[in-house]
């Protein structure tokens, strides 16, 4: 295994591609390497001892990005990736938080600052006369002269990224450089990357997907990078024709944004060959298949690290029958009761496909040994509820079958339990994304008056499209897998889901909003054991 230092001493040989801009070629290889070890050689005579070698970034993805990204690595010290869309309080303590010894950002970026008590932290903004001034005496540094703050091995922290929020207040993994090098030498099998590809990343660097899943394949593969500062469904298209972009990844609703652009009959005239991500449906993946002739290839893993289980590109008819299996099993992955911490038993199938056990299945999925998390940034508590007793606890439900293929049934947060019973959320996803009206849907637990949970659905109707109570209770008894315990209790026609920096559906809002705090959309409620929907009027 090698450490992203010594990949970026290799590629600083390279006189390819390194970058592309919009107006085409930006950096080469080699130039990437250089502009890296100019600021390495600023960071280290600025790095005061005995505090914590780490780089704040906030900003966009962007060409100074990928500098301090690969600077970082190149002196040992550990990039932080501040996500620019939190605000106020929660902005300053994610910096303060992750120990920041400087913060690297832009003049469109310092409003954010403002007010938070951070006056006593170092700046570098980028496209000011000053930044230009503080780099210049480290003009022609290579990356073999740069002096780290310590030993460059594989299990030197390069990353803290926050997880995405998405079930609750952020928090900042730690990643070493030998799981990035790792992460990049596996994609670049899988996908058959070559120094030819270009490598397209719309998904925010400051989050673990675009790193890698993305720009460290890119580093392995020497292959060609091209940025988009932020995801744009409606520039997609138009950015891959432009770079020419054979690889891409994504994360949460990204593809079904994609999809919900305008179609055209010369959509699938592009260079596209392969895309990796999560959380995109299966009907999205066929339709997205179909539609720019590019498969997707799904794959499961938290930001930790921990279990990362790659789908195969085909499946037995079987299991498609059930829903989308995300990998199969092994002798390090077990599947734990919630409640007793016994083994769940294997999941029973009707014909149709529909789970009959739910209630006994599904459980957390836990592996034997850390994989490779490596902790949480100052928080033992965390590190504690994710890592013990030798065994590392993914916080998400799955379920088994007896084949030993595995099936994502939802977070651990976003568990629901009706009647006793234990719901798939994205199972019932699965299930309302094949009602035509429908653009996107999520489903999450809410407060039963009564004991347990209730489940209520949001959904986003296409464009000009009304709901239609009727023809969705209709909708919902046509439907061989939906179980008696998972038809949604209320339903919210929404104008969009609410989401993170990353795309995806942010259920924590979601829940916390329930049917009583959600604006302007209507909402419709059925009775506890009845099968129609009425309106409940406009909830203030």
């Amino acid at each position: 295994m090698a450490t992203v230092a010594e990949l970026i001493g290799v590629q600083s040989q390279n006189p390819g591609p390194g970058l592309l801009g919009p107006a085409g070629l930006r950096y080469r290889h080699s130039e990437i390497a250089a502009q890296a070890a100019t600021r390495a050689a600023l960071f280290g005579d600025r790095h005061r001892p005995g505090t914590q070698p780490h780089i704040g970034v906030l900003l966009g993805n962007t060409d100074e990005f990928v500098f301090w990204l690969s600077a970082a690595a190149l002196a040992g010290a550990a990039l932080v990736g501040v996500n620019p869309t939190r605000r106020g309080a929660e902005l300053a303590r994610d910096i303060r938080h992750a120990e920041c010894e400087l913060l690297v950002t832009s003049s469109a970026h310092l409003p954010l600052l403002a007010g938070l008590g951070l006056e006593e932290l170092p700046l570098l903004v980028v496209d000011s006369p000053e930044y230009r001034e503080a780099l210049a005496p480290y003009r022609g540094a290579k990356p073999a002269d740069v002096v780290p703050a310590a030993p460059v091995t594989e299990d030197t922290r390069l990353l803290l990224y926050f997880t995405s929020g998405s079930t609750g207040a952020p928090k900042a993994v730690t990643c070493v450089q030998g799981r990035v090098a790792a992460s990049g030498a596996a994609m670049v099998e899988r996908f058959g990357l070559t120094a030819s590809d270009v490598c397209y990343i719309p998904m925010p660097m400051f989050h673990g997907n675009a790193i890698l899943a993305n720009w460290g394949p890119a580093l392995v593969a020497g292959a060609t990078v091209a940025l988009r500062d932020r995801f744009s469904a409606s520039g997609f298209l138009p950015d891959v024709r432009a770079y020419q972009a054979t690889y891409f990844t994504y994360v949460g609703r990204a593809i079904s944004y994609i999809l919900a652009t305008p179609e055209h009959p010369a959509d699938a005239v592009n260079p596209l060959r392969a895309g990796f991500g999560t959380e995109a449906g299966p009907r999205d993946r066929e339709r997205f298949e179909r539609r720019f002739g590019c498969r997707l290839s799904e794959g499961y893993g938290a930001s930790e690290g921990g279990i990362n289980l790659v789908a195969p590109r085909t499946f037995p008819p079987s299991v498609l029958a059930r829903g989308a299996a995300v990998g199969t099993t092994d002798p390090t992955l077990a599947i734990l009761d919630l409640d007793t911490g016994e083994p769940c038993p294997p999941a029973a199938f009707d014909p149709a496909g529909r789970l009959l056990n739910g209630a006994a299945a599904i459980g957390e999925l836990v592996r034997t040994g850390p994989g490779g998390f490596t902790g949480y940034w100052n928080n033992p508590a965390a590190d504690a509820e994710r890592f013990s007793e030798g065994r590392y606890r993914s916080g998400d439900l799955f379920y088994a079958d007896t084949d030993g293929w595995l099936y994502f049934a939802a977070r651990k947060a976003d568990r629901m339990r009706v009647d006793g019973e234990n719901i798939s959320v994205a199972l019932l996803e699965a299930i309302l994304a094949r009602w035509e009206p429908v653009e996107a849907a999520a489903a999450y637990a809410i407060p039963d008056e009564v004991t347990g949970d209730a489940v209520m659905c949001a959904l986003v109707l296409k464009q000009d499209t009304a709901f239609d109570p009727e023809a969705f209770t209709d909708f919902l008894a046509a439907q061989p897998d939906l179980g008696t315990k998972m038809p949604p209790r209320y339903l919210r026609i929404a104008a969009a889901l609410t989401t993170t920096a990353t795309e995806k559906v942010s259920r924590y809002v979601l829940r916390e909003q329930g049917w009583w705090d959600v604006g302007g959309d209507a909402v419709w409620a059925r009775e506890a054991r009845g099968a129609g929907y009425a309106r409940l009027g406009e909830v203030q």
